[in-house]
């Protein structure tokens, strides 16, 4: 109840609401947080940071994440018909009353017995599944498929019928925007003071995107409240809707894109008369794409213990809501940003012991020992992290105790929408990460750190641009002065030493050593190594651990990553619950009910419905005392045979097929011959 890890409020409040308390439980015990916290974000500060367990050998996972790329922290929310499996705590929005619980476990979160998995995983290796079933034939309907069904999924699904409602609807716009950060921002501001008709999407419930999670100024004031003014404005305008807890989830055929909308996610229970979720489909004559990019983490020795997250994540935490992940932190970076995260982390408070730096140069940080050309390559620790092995540039090793390490092994683009109609990204080595190809969904342009330009001054140009040449404007809006850094990276996807396990897709335990045996057996083409080892198959979708798995592959290959080549990205782009699939199809909705002349006389009489296809056709109408179908049915055969009865055949429709060839044609597709059938 003490959130002991929130920031002292003098060193940064962050963007929340600490004048008010929500309540919320996570495996029946009670929490508490403030307005504007996630799940997770809350959790943290109370302290808490084992929130999961992995899906194949159930090892102690906690989030490494702060976004929709979670591949760890996955919970259940609510209960009865309302529960709702697989919910990432990144992006689940915490209200009073908020019940969740931990999946994946037995019987307890803390002790799971089927953490015995870890200790079997050589058996339980890449591919093990195609060598161990296939023998003898005659286990598997009574032993293997009992087990895998039992084993399979995550979370558990209610029995209960959910008691809301889901939607559907219609948007046409002049250029929608997929994303709010700055070059979303700045184009949706561009588009909108032109007088054209924007939509402006964001899956966060706060538009700014990374500038929510920065210290640095855009114009003469913060980043956050230059973003809060812009959404002022955009909100102003009568020709720009904005879209806040809306997820574009697919780019489709003819400038077609699928929504999600999250309307009542963030309540204990929806407003009267208002859905939970709406499904949009949006027609657009132009779009942009703004995602932004998904830090990617470093491959190591026992990378995956609680407490261990990507540095931007530990940065955004302590800068939007006031959260320390631990105690002591510790940074392991290839690249300028992991620098950030340190400095940020320090001028809140948090005591960062050392920065780990795989470079040889690099900036030094006052205050802050700074180990060059040295490596993480190893952890301890089993519910928490509890210290590092670090490897020194002269060799030696070291341990250092902290309970929190943030990795930052560069940034990727975010990619996915624009790979929705099979467009293949191109590698750019200037900042080791795949760019958006030349051949995406048409209409469909791309801007900011989604594009690989990663500075703030960069992503307001690019959003800029990209608004002007998709409209064909004439004007272009002055840009306001922000960070212009280089991206500095010298890519290192993963450890090389000793024998232990280095996690790369942390949901599906997928290891440095799956890689190297799907490459031992011939499985190196991507998609095979994809479906080999189940890489990238996970809820995140490979967000936060393909190009690491492809960067091994190309490794052990002697191959470049560009000639090892990349999955593509299907939609949805994140996970959608079926209910919205379904909308308002359920129940007596789910299909259209075509009714004969005959139905309302039937059904004043209380007859008994039957589906045929689409119709509803009497089957018989039941009498005053008559207890069972046959009654009925003997009854009006009898009538009919003693005086006359009447037959609504409506519902058996006929197809009229005329011509030379009608014969022959009817011959094919019935039972019968027809050709021979004399006319009349």
């Amino acid at each position: 109840m003490s959130q002991s890890h929130r920031i002292d409020v003098k060193l940064g409040g962050g963007q929340i609401d600490r004048t008010k308390t929500l309540r919320f439980t996570f495996d029946g015990v009670p929490y508490q947080g403030h307005p504007g916290d996630t799940l997770a974000s809350a959790l943290l500060a109370n302290g808490v940071r084992l929130m999961g367990r992995s899906f194949k050998y159930h090892r102690p996972r906690g989030p490494i994440s702060a976004g929709s790329e979670e591949p760890n922290a996955l919970v259940e929310l609510r209960s009865g018909g309302r529960q709702e499996p697989n919910t990432r705590a990144t992006v689940a929005e915490l209200f009073d009353g908020l019940e969740a619980n931990s999946q994946n476990r037995w019987p307890s979160l803390r002790f799971d017995a089927m953490g015995i998995n870890d200790k079997l995983s050589t058996f339980f290796a890449a591919g093990f599944y195609y060598k161990t079933f296939m023998w003898p034939k005659s286990f598997w309907e009574k032993l293997y498929e009992p087990i895998i069904r039992r084993a399979a999924g995550l979370g558990s699904v209610t029995r209960q019928e959910d008691p809301d409602e889901y939607d559907k609807g219609f948007l046409h716009c002049d250029l929608l925007v997929i994303g709010a950060g700055p070059a979303g921002l700045m184009a949706a501001l561009t588009a909108g003071r032109a007088g054209k008709r924007v939509i402006l999407a964001d899956e966060d419930f706060r538009m700014g995107g990374r500038l929510n999670a920065e210290t640095f100024a855009v114009g003469q004031t913060a980043g956050a409240d230059w973003a809060g003014a812009t959404v002022a404005e955009l909100s102003s305008m009568p020709n720009v809707r904005l879209m806040t807890r809306t997820t574009v989830i697919g780019a489709f055929d003819h400038g077609i894109y699928g929504a999600v909308e999250r309307v009542s996610d963030h309540l204990l229970v929806p407003a009267k008369g208002k859905p939970r979720q709406v499904l949009w489909r949006i027609y657009t004559g132009r779009a942009i794409l703004a995602g932004g990019a998904i830090e990617r983490p470093i491959a190591f020795e026992n990378n995956d213990r609680p407490g261990i997250m990507l540095a931007g994540a530990l940065r955004a935490y302590a800068n939007r809501w006031g959260v320390k992940a631990g105690e002591r932190i510790a940074v392991f970076t290839n690249n300028d940003d992991g620098l950030r995260t340190a400095a940020d982390l320090q001028g809140r408070g948090v005591d960062v012991v050392a920065v780990i730096d795989s470079r040889e140069g690099g900036d030094l940080l006052p205050g802050i020992r700074h180990l060059r050309g040295a490596e993480v390559i190893d952890t301890s620790g089993k519910l928490n992290l509890k210290s590092i092995t670090v490897r020194q540039a002269n060799g030696q090793s070291e341990t250092i105790a902290v309970d929190a390490l943030g990795v930052s092994g560069g940034w990727n683009p975010n990619v996915n929408v624009h790979s929705h109609q099979r467009s293949r990204p191109a590698y750019d080595a200037s900042i080791a990460a795949f760019v958006p190809g030349q051949d995406g969904p048409p209409g469909l342009s791309v801007a900011g750190a989604a594009a690989g330009a990663f500075s703030t001054h960069a992503a307001l140009r690019t959003g800029r641009d990209a608004a002007i040449a998709a409209l064909d404007l004439g004007t272009a809006p002055d840009l306001p002065q922000a960070e212009d850094a280089p991206t500095r990276v010298t890519p290192l996807w993963f450890v090389h030493h000793g024998k232990g396990r280095a996690w790369i897709d942390q949901q599906n335990d997928v290891t440095v050593k799956d890689v190297k045996l799907a490459h031992q057996e011939n499985f190196t083409s991507v998609e095979h190594l994809k479906r080999y080892t189940t890489l990238g198959m996970a809820t995140d979708q490979g967000k936060t651990g393909n190009v690491i798995g492809l960067a091994v592959m190309a490794e052990l290959t002697g191959r470049s990553i560009p000639e090892t080549g990349t999955t593509i990205y299907r939609p949805p782009y994140t996970p959608v619950a079926l209910g919205t699939l379904a909308g308002r199809s359920r129940g007596k909705e789910f299909k259209p009910f075509r009714l004969t002349p005959s139905h309302h006389w039937a059904s004043e009489q209380g007859a008994v419905f039957v589906e045929v296809g689409n119709w509803l056709r009497t089957q018989w109408v039941p009498k005053t005392g008559e207890t069972e179908w046959r009654q009925s049915v003997d009854r009006e055969v009898l009538a009919t045979r003693k005086s006359v009865g009447i037959c609504d055949v409506t519902t058996l429709g006929k197809i009229d097929i005329q011509g030379t060839d009608a014969g022959a044609f009817l011959d094919r597709v019935y039972a019968n011959t027809f050709s021979s059938l004399a006319v009349g």
